[in-house]
């Protein structure tokens, strides 16, 4: 694969093609298909993202493994929150928004613990603080 999104699409390939389940180094790993509408193109766009259950909730993290700056995804939702998830083989629209404060930084540091690769992104990312995004179910 010559570059991240060939990456991304095979991702989402296999992720569809198995009923939302990924192998390789992403498997056991709660994954699900992003899909935001561009900042500039107002096109749409998908993404393959880690999340963390977290009650009614899917958290997302706009890692970009340790990247110096901001995934595109994420200025997409802070652009137009209104997105689709895939989790698994249900597709349905949901709202995004930026955790903040102590309820950030709580799901931040249990991620780390649970996958020590978050906390690799954490140092090095340049001093970055790497967005924390709660995904939630439309109602109706």
């Amino acid at each position: 694969m010559s570059d991240a999104s060939d990456l991304n699409r095979w991702v989402m390939d296999e992720f569809r093609r198995n009923g939302g389940k990924v192998g390789g180094a992403s498997e056991g790993v709660p994954m699900l298909i992003l899909t935001t509408i561009g900042a500039k193109s107002g096109k749409e766009r998908e993404t393959p993202v880690v999340y963390r259950p977290e009650g009614d909730r899917y958290i997302v993290f706009a890692t970009m493994a340790g990247a110096p700056k901001h995934p595109s995804w994420y200025y997409n939702v802070m652009a137009n929150p209104q997105v689709t998830i895939e989790v698994g083989t249900e597709r349905f629209a949901a709202t995004a928004s930026e955790l903040v404060g102590a309820e950030r930084d709580r799901i931040w540091e249990a991620q780390k613990a649970d996958y020590v690769q978050f906390a690799e992104y954490e140092e090095t990312a340049a001093g970055r603080v790497i967005p924390v995004i709660a995904i939630t179910r439309k109602e109706g």
